[in-house]
């Protein structure tokens, strides 16, 4: 018969089961009291260990520019509204959080209530979470600014050169569900319903009946009718987008298939997931630089890699100044104008040759090809060789390297809809890489 588990977790020694008599009286045990008042003369610079993390957090922040930031504050000395809370303050938060794999405003704001190394970083400052919110999502300007201001100083310095980048996407669960796809007829009808909500709130203030409704919430009513109006519009123009470009399309299968957008977010796309499974979702895009580690080129896309190759090599060339010698990319990047245009900007490429080919041709898929141009032609000469195969073997430590700590850090589904919402939320990611690298290197070249 089995015993009850009270009995076997709570079984104490026969020493400890006789009686206090036996044992020379009472135990004496220290027991908590939490009425107790206690008087503690200490500041939150001496309880926050010195090596902690948030403390070289803090340290790096202090060298970011962040005047973009500051221009947006509109109270000024001596004029009116109350101070604002120091973007840089407010950046140190979110980049520390983000090392932690914090990604809820609502959870930082808890975490800054309960946690000393949050409150540290506050320093007696007071925030609540829609604050951190909109900065999160809003601070895409200076975000783009201390990536550029800080990569062009390690130039100067002479830390990273730029010669070799690795690029890769990453996919991005979006916060909207496959049912919020429509067809365009489905919008034009939802579009006539959000209008006529709209319409019926302004008649409804125009009148003035009463209503039990407090005014706090008639406005949240007619926020929340105005804001879905505009998705449902923002809706029909993406789904005229994608209407155009699968007409362009080859395959008859893709091109005949009814566009679909979503009214929840308009700019996600259903894509392929590295499950294999296909979701709503955003294309993550990041580029690093092969021989420091750091993060270079940050985008949020939805669109496939195929096009998304000579974007993030301007992007480079516009942070840095100067493009790549090499740029390293998976099969998935294949294509053959971009190719050609990478080529006219000097830049040798490394992607492997699809393994596949044709049966009934007998072509191997590295042979050259009439209609290949001196960019293919270049890239399928290259790539055959053992000492371009050796080479491209770098990219995965790297590229791939970059993913898998952002995977860790928890980038998986984003709450915030919106292309330019997305790319900043890449940016706090990319931010913050950067500093736990920056801060391995320096550690190496003092070693």
């Amino acid at each position: 018969m089995e015993r009850d588990m009270s009995e076997t977790l709570f079984t104490l020694p026969e020493e400890s089961q006789k009686a206090p008599e036996s044992r020379g009286g009472q135990p004496k045990l220290e027991r908590p009291d939490r009425q107790q008042i206690v008087m503690r003369l200490a500041a939150l610079d001496d309880l926050l260990a010195g090596d902690h993390r948030a403390r070289m957090v803090w340290g790096l922040v202090q060298t970011y520019d962040l005047e973009p930031l500051n221009a947006r504050i509109r109270s000024v000395e001596g004029g009116a509204g109350r101070p604002a809370i120091e973007p840089r303050v407010l950046v140190a938060i979110w980049l520390y959080a983000t090392l932690e794999g914090v990604s809820s405003a609502r959870e930082l704001s808890r975490l800054c209530e309960e946690h000393l190394a949050y409150q540290w970083l506050l320093g007696g400052i007071t925030v609540n979470y829609h604050t951190l919110s909109d900065f999160r999502v809003n601070s895409g300007e200076g975000l783009e600014n201390i990536l550029t201001k800080s990569v062009a100083a390690l130039i100067s310095e002479g830390m990273i050169r730029v010669e070799k980048t690795a690029q890769d996407g990453i996919r991005i669960r979006a916060s909207a569900g496959a049912s919020s796809f429509r067809r365009k007829p489905t919008l034009e009808e939802c579009l006539k319903q959000a209008q006529a909500a709209v319409d019926q709130l302004k008649g409804e203030e125009e009148k003035q009946a009463e209503d039990e409704r407090s005014a706090g919430e008639k406005a949240a009513q007619e926020r929340q009718a105005r804001e879905k109006l505009e998705r449902v519009k923002k809706a029909l123009e993406e789904v005229e987008k994608v209407a155009a470009k699968r007409a362009k399309r080859r395959d008859l299968k893709v091109k005949n298939r009814a566009a679909r957008a979503s009214s929840t977010d308009p700019e996600a796309r259903v894509m392929k997931m590295s499950d294999g499974g296909f979701r709503p979702a955003y294309n993550g895009q990041f580029s690093v630089d092969m021989d420091s580690g750091l993060i270079v080129g940050v985008q949020a896309s939805n669109e496939a890699d195929t096009n998304l190759l000579n974007p993030m090599l301007d992007q480079i060339e516009e942070r840095c100044q100067q493009l790549p010698q090499e740029h390293y990319v998976d099969g998935g990047y294949r294509n053959n104008a971009s190719f050609e245009e990478a080529t006219e900007k000097g830049v040798t490429l490394y992607c492997p040759i699809p393994t596949s080919y044709s049966i009934q041709s007998q072509k191997r898929p590295e042979d050259i090809l009439p209609r290949d141009g001196p960019g293919v032609r270049a890239w399928k000469e290259r790539m055959v060789t053992p000492e371009a195969k050796q080479k491209y073997k770098q990219r995965a430590a790297t590229i791939e390297w970059v993913n898998a700590q952002a995977r860790n850090r928890g980038l998986y589904r984003v709450l915030v809809r919106g292309l330019r919402k997305v790319e900043a939320i890449l940016l706090w990611y990319a931010l913050a890489h950067n500093l736990i690298q920056l801060l391995n290197l320096r550690a190496k070249m003092t070693v």
